[in-house]
């Protein structure tokens, strides 16, 4: 079984993915960390965010299994993600790596933007995880906040209005949902009510 959850910047998607993959005994891609590990690299480096060669080249050098979570969430790697993402030689260097862990034996759930629509459009499940861009930044601010970021309320909306502008408006890939994913809106959901209400839209896609 291949479970896609797709979904904007802080929507949960995540969280939910992370919970799905554990209650089924899945192994779990958060595809949002392949493009913010190759943004962080072209931070380090120096690389323009236009040069896709050198970028696609840095994404065609990643390994998986390697990947460290928390250097990958600071504010700055996030915006460098959304703007490397919307480069298609970087997407295009990307895709085979999700392709094969989407259709490992025993299925999968990966999270992502592009997940249920180009990744893995065969996906047994498809759900689109969505919230408001106001409750999706009170999260992301609480979030960065915790890690001893110093950042407004105000500067983390503007961050996510822009993110959102930019995923769903790229040439390649860009964020939408896919004709037959199930929309989980969890503006007014906390985290357990809205994986409760991801395994009911599984149950109900499985029967």
């Amino acid at each position: 079984m291949i479970i896609a959850i797709d979904g904007p910047a802080a929507s949960g998607k995540g969280t939910i993915a992370r919970a799905l993959a554990r209650h089924f005994g899945l192994p779990h891609l958060d595809t949002g960390l392949l493009y913010r590990a190759v943004g962080r690299e072209a931070l380090v480096r120096g690389i323009a965010f236009d040069d896709g060669p050198a970028l696609a080249e840095l994404a065609a050098a990643l390994d998986v299994s390697a990947l460290d979570p928390e250097p990958l969430k600071a504010g700055p790697v996030g915006e460098a993600a959304s703007r490397v993402a919307a480069i298609n030689e970087v997407r295009q260097a990307l895709m085979t790596l999700q392709r094969d862990f989407a259709t490992q034996a025993g299925g999968a759930v990966l999270d992502g933007r592009d997940i249920g629509t180009v990744i893995a459009p065969e996906a047994q499940v498809k759900i689109f995880v969505t919230a408001t861009p106001e409750a999706r930044a009170q999260r992301r601010h609480a979030e960065l906040v915790a890690r001893g970021e110093e950042v407004t309320p105000q500067s983390v909306l503007d961050d996510i209005r822009k993110r959102d502008q930019r995923d769903s408006s790229r040439a390649s890939a860009p964020l939408t949902k896919a004709a037959d994913a199930v929309e989980l809106d969890n503006t007014t959901l906390g985290p357990a009510e809205s994986v409760a209400r991801a395994l009911e839209i599984v149950a109900s896609r499985t029967e």
